[in-house]
């Protein structure tokens, strides 16, 4: 878990470089507003497996701080709609590389928000590929469950995470 939330560090940082250094996209607002809903997003994911990682070594009930991540989820929400009218405006009046890979970016970012806080997307392990295949469907993402289990026991939290 550790490991996680350094890679979802790195990925800032490593996605910057690659797409505003090494491939020069130009740094517009577009680009810039959908370069920075994916990379809050990508910290609020290292936020997590941070604080998942606390909670195991600790064994507390619930990952730390698992009230602000309730609020995330609701703010980008917000966030991801306003920055898409951003984006699609800008794109209307100036397509090409001065927008677009904000959409790009900004497709990322709602990937990542729906893979962190409602069903898991990513599926990088072993584990997880055999699961998709025995199950056929998307698990509830881990972050939705603690959230889902720091409310309180529901029927549907046990099932939806085996």
């Amino acid at each position: 878990m550790a490991r996680l939330a350094l890679l979802e560090l790195v990925n800032v940082g490593l996605l910057a470089w690659v797409f505003f250094g090494a491939f020069d996209v130009p740094a517009t607002v577009p680009n810039l507003v959908g370069y920075g809903l994916m990379a809050l997003v990508l910290l609020e994911g290292a936020g997590y497996w941070a604080a998942k990682h606390r909670q195991v070594r600790t064994g507390a009930a619930s990952p730390p701080a698992i009230t602000t991540f309730r609020r995330l989820r609701r703010i980008n929400v917000v966030a991801l709609a306003a920055g898409a009218i951003v984006i699609v405006v800008a794109s209307w009046r100036d397509p090409g590389t001065r927008s677009w890979p904000g959409v790009g970016f900004w497709a990322f970012a709602l990937a990542e928000h729906v893979n962190y806080f409602h069903v898991q997307l990513m599926h990088d392990t072993a584990a997880d590929v055999r699961r998709l295949l025995r199950t056929r469907r998307l698990r509830r993402s881990h972050l939705a469950v603690d959230l889902d289990r720091s409310r309180g026991p529901s029927p549907t939290t046990v099932r939806d995470h085996r």
